[in-house]
């Protein structure tokens, strides 16, 4: 099955239309190379598949995020928000990073970026999927074949992370058809270098966001060190700047409408291949209900924290997430209802069926069927799996942190291969970071009423979705939750806990099932009670995974023969993986007689600012406009500094920061949002209004040179006075 879904995925993609959608492989790419050519690319199309060299080699992942090496000694350019946690790492109430932004006039002013930071850079893709694949039958059971897979991909992380430095993983592509080991170089000391303001980096906010036109600047510079052998290590004031084996180069030249442009990055997860009954649980049920429960956590943050400055900076990544996330569901809600996706999925899946009850395969004739049925049966209990495992026990940072040491605990006692992936001796360095974060990111007050919320809607989920443990914890019956004794026991968990130190926090790193079982800390005990649940809920889940993996695997390839008999291209849904898009410089017909332009400019900026946020413009970037020194960063037919531009580029979350390079590989911008009217892009492209939001590298470098001061980060780049020009007032720019 596996030879021939690659023979015919290799039909399609030469047959592939010249859409812009699409997030391709790049070992992919050498076969769009003549569109590509035709499209304006003048790279070699083959450069673009060779991971060790330009421009690939200077695209790197940050875990969640897109970035690039922009320079020969480890500098790299994200977006600001994608460095949240790092400004929050390194803020106080008196020192605001998170407002005010920070330059570190040299390398000595460099901050450290806190734990769990990571620069990641591909060094390495292998096919694995015979390995994974062989062997592995159809009628396996769900546990089975789950514990196959799991198997076989420990064995290969462990044999690919023999060489110290390097992270592995195997990531299935075309829902288990194929299987891909990405090998990284991970670089685990990264620093804050430059990032700007607020009113610059989160200009607009959530009026803005994902909205069009728009005027964000939204870019910060860290970089990574290594030990002085050019390894990786930990933060360390012996360690030096990473030398990249290649760079981006910066342009000042820009792009203009129309004009080809390439993004390179790490989206994060699209879902084009599901199917309708998913599309519309997602838009019925799953969207409303997370918004809801997002939409509470934001109003009892924001609550907890008010006239809280300290309280408050602990929380801004996660209230900026919050608000990213609420905006989102709402587009895709709208999105939905708009595009009539679910009405296409189901068309879609009409012909498919019809096509497939043809001559031929007749397993694959049932594949449909087969996941249509096991989707409607997962979704037994998904009340609680949300209110519970995603909410309940996450946002609760104290009771995951028992859970999770616990559990530590437990694995420890088994041989390193046996144990559980994410508590393997290879993640226990991980662990202790995210321990450590906890530090900077929680806060008593803020925690104990997220958890009460949480209770108090666990407390109304029906019987057989409620856990006889936490039920007895916290004396929750059918009658639902009697808040004094509630209030009794979260008294009880949060003063008499010491999971709040750090310091016992990592000495319980070490500790054996034994001390946590004799332990008298409430949040222990607590973790210590509901393991056996949580184990069973594992297995099931496991047990669904593995069915889950056959069922859409064999959907995914009857999808594919019918394709190819529809001429149509076929790609793998995004998977945190290095994927390239590619299209043009474009705006876009939102609705009926509104026509969007593709750049807006320093003009478009000043008419936005008010002097309240989020539009509140620094008086420093405004007085700059105002001289209107703009060099080599003005665009003579925009007759100003662009500021952002849109482009035709397939992208989703985890391209943030993802490099805009132009026909010739140069950097001329970042990946920093999509547009509101094609929020649901992960689910359905339509190429005539779905776009990518990008800042304008030249909004980025005039700021830098004329506002900011950071010249010698522009040196660093190559871009000195003799590239720069002499800045003065342009004649006829606005």
């Amino acid at each position: 099955m596996n030879s021939l879904f690659r023979l015919l995925v290799a039909l399609l993609l030469m047959q592939a239309a010249y859409a812009d959608e699409g997030m391709w492989q790049v070992h992919q790419l050498p076969q769009l190379s003549k569109q590509l050519e035709q499209l304006g690319l003048k790279l070699p199309p083959e450069s673009l598949n060779d991971l060790t060299g330009y421009p690939m080699n200077a695209i790197v992942g940050l875990g969640g995020c897109s970035a690039s090496f922009v320079s020969p000694e480890g500098l790299v350019v994200t977006n600001h928000h994608c460095i949240q946690q790092i400004l929050q790492h390194n803020s106080t109430p008196e020192n605001n990073l998170i407002e005010d932004g920070y330059l570190a006039e040299n390398r000595a002013g460099e901050l450290p970026g806190g734990p769990g930071n990571r620069i990641l850079v591909t060094v390495e893709v292998s096919d694995v999927s015979t390995s994974m694949l062989d062997g592995v039958a159809a009628d396996m059971d769900g546990l089975e074949r789950h514990g196959i897979f799991e198997e076989r991909e420990k064995k290969l992380i462990a044999e690919c992370e023999s060489q110290d430095g390097y992270r592995c993983g195997v990531h299935s592509f075309y829902e288990g058809l194929e299987f891909y080991l990405i090998k990284q170089l991970e670089i685990r000391d990264v620093r804050l270098v430059y990032a700007p303001p607020r009113s610059i980096g989160e200009y607009g906010g959530d009026i803005d966001n994902w909205m069009w036109p728009r005027h964000t600047g939204d870019y910060s510079f860290i970089r990574g060190y290594v030990s002085a052998d050019g390894m990786p290590a930990d933060h360390s004031e012996d360690n030096v700047p990473y030398g990249p084996e290649h760079y981006l180069t910066v342009s000042t030249k820009g792009l203009s409408d129309g004009d080809f442009t390439m993004a390179v990055g790490y989206p994060g997860r699209t879902y084009r291949h599901r199917l309708a009954s998913e599309a519309e649980a997602q838009s019925n049920w799953y969207y409303p209900t997370r918004k809801k429960l997002y939409e509470d956590m934001l109003t009892i943050i924001e609550r907890a924290t008010t006239n809280r400055n300290a309280a408050a900076i602990k929380y801004s990544s996660l209230q900026q997430s919050l608000n990213n996330v609420i905006k989102n569901y709402d587009g895709m809600i709208e999105g939905f209802a708009r595009s009539g996706l679910v009405q296409h999925k189901v068309l879609t899946e009409q012909r498919l069926s019809s096509w497939l009850k043809g001559p031929g395969d007749s397993a694959k004739s049932q594949s449909l069927d087969q996941l249509v049925k096991l989707i409607e049966e997962y979704r037994g209990g998904r009340e609680l799996r949300m209110v519970y495992q995603d909410f309940l026990r996450r946002r609760a940072a104290l009771l995951s942190a028992a859970t999770q040491l616990y559990r530590l605990s437990k694995e420890k006692e088994k041989p390193d291969a046996e144990r559980e992936p994410g508590y393997q001796e290879r993640d226990w360095h991980r662990i202790g970071e995210r321990l450590a974060r906890l530090e900077k990111s929680f806060d008593k007050q803020v925690d104990r009423a997220l958890l009460e919320h949480h209770l108090e809607l666990y407390a109304r989920l029906p019987n057989d979705q409620r856990i006889g443990a936490l039920d007895r914890w916290f004396t929750i019956t059918g009658n639902g939750i009697n808040r004094k004794i509630v209030a009794t026991k979260l008294d009880e968990l949060y003063n008499d806990t010491s999971l709040d130190d750090n310091e016992v926090r990592m000495a319980l790193l070490e500790a054996s099932p034994e001390d946590f079982e004799a332990s008298r800390d409430p949040f222990i005990r607590m973790a210590v009670a509901l393991y056996e649940n949580d184990l069973a809920r594992e297995e099931e889940e496991k047990r669904y995974l593995g069915r889950f993996q056959y069922a859409r695997s064999q959907y995914m390839s009857a999808l594919a023969e019918w394709l190819a008999n529809q001429g149509q291209a076929l790609y793998a849904d995004a998977n945190g993986t290095l994927r390239v898009t590619f299209g043009k410089v474009a705006g876009y017909r939102p609705r009926d007689a509104v026509a969007y332009e593709a750049f807006t400019t320093l003009r478009g900026l000043v008419r936005k600012h008010t002097g309240n946020k989020p539009f509140n413009t620094p008086a420093a970037l405004l007085a700059a406009i105002g001289q209107k020194n703009y060099g080599v960063f003005a665009d003579s037919k925009l007759n100003s500094v662009p500021v952002n531009f849109l482009a035709t580029l397939d992208s989703t979350g985890g391209n943030s920061g993802s490099a805009v390079l132009d026909a010739n590989g140069e950097l001329v911008g970042l990946v920093f949002d999509g547009n509101y009217e094609a929020i649901n892009s992960d689910w359905y492209v339509d190429s005539s209004i779905t776009r990518s939001i990008c800042v304008d590298i030249r909004y980025v470098l005039w700021i830098m040179e004329t506002v900011d001061g950071a010249q010698h980060l522009l040196r660093e780049m190559g871009i000195g006075p003799t590239a720069l020009h002499a800045l003065s007032p342009q004649p006829g720019v606005n």
